[in-house]
């Protein structure tokens, strides 16, 4: 699964996991980034991996008009509507409770 959260957060794993009904979620080690997802480090979307993963943006997300998630390479920004994002992905919304 795909998790996007603002810059100045971290990710409650337990609580995305719990949200998902998944038994567990963790990140991912930076060696199976690239097969698994087509990007490097640095560089990983939510838009245009090589698979469809579950997609959830935490809920303070949309209270911008909009926000910057990454092009798919290191220093490539792209600047939407997080509202877009959730069409574009079919994004589940969720509450990152820390």
């Amino acid at each position: 699964m795909f998790g996007i959260i603002p810059v100045n957060q971290e990710i409650n794993l337990k609580g995305l996991a719990a949200f998902a009904k998944d038994k567990r979620v963790e990140m991912i080690h930076l060696r199976e980034l690239l097969p698994l997802t087509g990007y490097m480090r640095g560089g990983c979307s939510p838009i245009g991996m090589k698979k469809i993963y579950p997609t959830y943006i935490e809920s303070s997300c949309l209270k911008y008009d909009v926000i910057g998630i990454s092009g798919g390479k290191r220093g490539l920004q792209i600047i939407l509507s997080p509202h877009d994002i959730i069409k574009i992905t079919n994004t589940k919304i969720f509450e990152n409770y820390i």
